[in-house]
């Protein structure tokens, strides 16, 4: 399928998805005319990356990860690396929170102020 069909189908840009590809998180064949060519499990390979963007990952990690989510959704194909990776992130997303709550303390301390 071309781009535009893929857009389509995922409600993804083609301008989104070329960047997909260029991060390695999408992969498509080159016709003789340079057209991509995608697969139909491109569709789900979109929604995957979408579903692990939504999840706070980043496209580095999300190129990580990708090759250990299988079928449908979201779902690990569990290997150790793979575990300490997200134990990683969700630590890293654990210490941003903190350093929210912490920021947002202070400015309604100054919000509190005559």
């Amino acid at each position: 399928m071309l781009i535009g069909e893929l857009s389509r189908r995922t409600g993804v840009s083609s301008r989104l998805l070329r960047y997909y590809e260029a991060q390695g998180l999408l992969d498509a064949e080159r016709g003789p005319n340079g057209y991509r060519d995608y697969t139909a499990d491109s569709v789900a390979a979109v929604r995957k990356v979408r579903a692990l963007l939504a999840a706070g990952l980043s496209t580095e990690v999300i190129r990580a990860v990708l090759p250990c989510v299988r079928g449908e959704g979201v779902r690990f194909a569990w290997c150790e690396e793979i575990r300490t990776v997200l134990d990683g992130e969700l630590a890293a997303m654990d210490a941003r929170i903190e350093g929210l709550r912490h920021s947002r303390a202070a400015l309604a301390g100054y919000l509190e102020q005559p």
